[in-house]
């Protein structure tokens, strides 16, 4: 049996940097359940995550969280639910070099607000060339009645990933004190 105090999740979709995320920040081995990807018209890497990925990392006072990530694909999209009972919250990245990543966003966010009010956005790949500019997020923001913590970050990148990880803190302990 797994024993922590926290559990946060990391959502998103395929290829957004999910795993690698999990990776930068764990102080243990992540066991992953990747598998050959065979949705290649999704994304062409070459292996997926086709149930979760789960690490550890040590905070404060020895506080131990768990980082669970989630299948990106819709057609796992059942066991999301699961994975995210008794979070504190859920890090949602999107790949901003994808076709639409406000499509993707919107189908995210609509789907993991109804298991969590505490959510953090991490908008991953902005290095790639797309005709996309980073500006479309803050239209999008600008158009939310509820607002969202958002960073543009690298998801391999282990100062950035812990940013998103005390903003989701930070937020929780907003909420606990209103």
């Amino acid at each position: 049996m797994i024993l922590q105090h926290y559990k946060i999740v990391f959502a998103g979709t395929m290829g957004a940097g999910k795993s690698a995320a999990i990776q930068a920040i764990s102080d243990i081995n992540v066991l992953s359940t990747e598998a050959l990807n065979t949705d290649t018209k999704a994304h062409h890497k070459a292996l997926t995550t086709v149930g979760i990925d789960y690490g550890e990392i040590t905070l404060e006072d020895d506080l131990k969280v768990g980082l669970y990530g989630t299948p990106g694909q819709e057609r796992f999209n059942f066991i999301w639910s699961v994975i995210c009972k008794g979070a504190l919250g859920t890090i949602i990245l999107i790949d901003h070099s994808v076709h639409n990543p406000i499509q993707q966003l919107n189908e995210y966010l609509e789907s993991f607000k109804q298991m969590s009010n505490n959510i953090v956005i991490g908008i991953t790949h902005i290095d790639a060339k797309t005709e996309n500019t980073t500006a479309i997020y803050r239209n999008w923001a600008a158009q939310q009645s509820t607002t969202y913590p958002l960073f543009f970050i690298d998801a391999r990148v282990k100062d950035d990933v812990l940013l998103l990880l005390e903003a989701l803190i930070a937020n929780a302990e907003i909420q606990i004190t209103h």
